[in-house]
């Protein structure tokens, strides 16, 4: 699985990441067992990003991330800061109403202050058993921009300067305050959560070009839109919700595409993200070592250039949306010399000029 370094920095991602909220127990319950068969799938397919948060499950998703990854190495961990977790909130309920069904044992508590991000970074690594993570994201800061700036970015910024932490963040459900923190901040990589996808290109106008022209990463989250894309069926979620029938009848339509150029909507939904020079990884997120397989397939699959073709022709997908290189021809057999036409070697040398410069991957 190919590697890519996020900014201009040295902490490294697969493609391909496992987003952790799923394990968690996100919307129905998934017990230990079922937890450690999907992030032991995703470590046999080479997966080696790991994304995760005390949000997810209530420390429940960096409990069993740490547990699984116990004993390994090689791999690149990003955790989140924004919520703390108060155990004097607990009650005797569960915690669907923040989406994770599991005990509402703590409650969180926003706190965006450089205390609090030092704080929730020191409980965040007791829940994982580890010494260090390579990557803090500020979480979902919406409602917390001016403490955000002024305060939590800066105490990341000083973390990173001491080693503590090797790349650091923002992750959010928007476009707008990403691109603010791309252009007025030095982080390496920002967490863009459902706005590039099929169904919704919001970043695309600002940050991407934002980003590229910082040699800024982004890390697409939320490829599916919540479900939507991996499955469009009544009652399939779209940003956490019920999706409504008009989004719902735009993923069928792009089912239909895709099944009529003999590939899968997962596939495409996959692909598209990565095409964007700016975008380095997409974090999905799986219950099951079923899921992950499935995703590793999907992923795995080249999308027919004229799927992308026909996406655009009928206006669902932007022309100015970079979509994915067309596969390469295949080379002639071994042994097999490939003779040009006379005088093409001479036309298509004159015309092209010199090779370019492979860039290593």
């Amino acid at each position: 699985m190919r590697i890519r370094t996020l900014g201009r920095g040295a902490v490294a991602v697969t493609e391909l990441g496992f987003g952790a909220a799923g394990i968690a127990g996100l919307y129905t319950p998934v017990s230990p067992e079922q937890a450690r068969g999907a992030l032991d799938a995703a470590w046999d397919a080479g997966v080696r990003y790991f994304d995760t948060a005390p949000h997810y499950g209530l420390g429940l998703s960096e409990r069993r991330l740490g547990g699984a990854l116990r004993g390994r190495s090689g791999y690149t961990v990003s955790t989140k800061a924004g919520r703390l977790l108060d155990p004097s909130g607990a009650t005797d309920g569960d915690d669907l109403a923040n989406g994770f069904a599991v005990p509402a044992t703590h409650r969180r508590v926003w706190d965006f202050s450089a205390d609090g991000v030092r704080r929730s970074l020191e409980e965040s690594l007791e829940r994982l058993g580890l010494d260090r993570v390579d990557l803090v994201y500020l979480h979902d800061p919406d409602d917390h921009a001016e403490q955000a700036f002024r305060e939590a970015y800066p105490a990341l910024e000083r973390l990173r300067s001491e080693g503590v932490v090797g790349a650091i963040g923002a992750g959010m459900n928007q476009a707008p305050m990403l691109t603010r923190f791309v252009r007025d901040t030095d982080v390496d990589v920002v967490l863009c959560a459902g706005r590039y996808t099929l169904l919704d290109q919001r970043a695309l106008a600002e940050l991407l070009p934002a980003a590229l022209e910082r040699g800024t990463s982004v890390v697409v989250g939320g490829a599916f839109n919540s479900g939507l894309l991996a499955d469009p069926v009544p009652g399939a979620r779209y940003d956490y919700a019920a999706a409504p029938p008009a989004l719902l009848e735009r993923a069928l339509r792009l089912r239909r595409i895709a099944e009529r150029h003999g590939t899968t909507l997962r596939a495409a939904a996959l692909a598209f993200p990565l095409a964007h020079p700016a975008v380095a990884g997409v974090l999905v997120g799986a219950r099951s070592a079923d899921e992950v397989r499935d995703t590793v397939r999907q992923f795995g699959t080249t999308v027919p250039e004229d799927l992308w073709r026909e996406l655009r022709s009928s206006g669902l997908l932007p022309e100015e949306a970079p979509v994915p290189a067309p596969a390469p021809a295949p080379g002639p057999a071994p042994g097999v010399c490939a003779a040009p036409a006379p005088g093409a070697e001479s036309a298509a040398e004159s015309a092209a000029g010199p090779a370019p410069d492979e860039e290593p991957a």
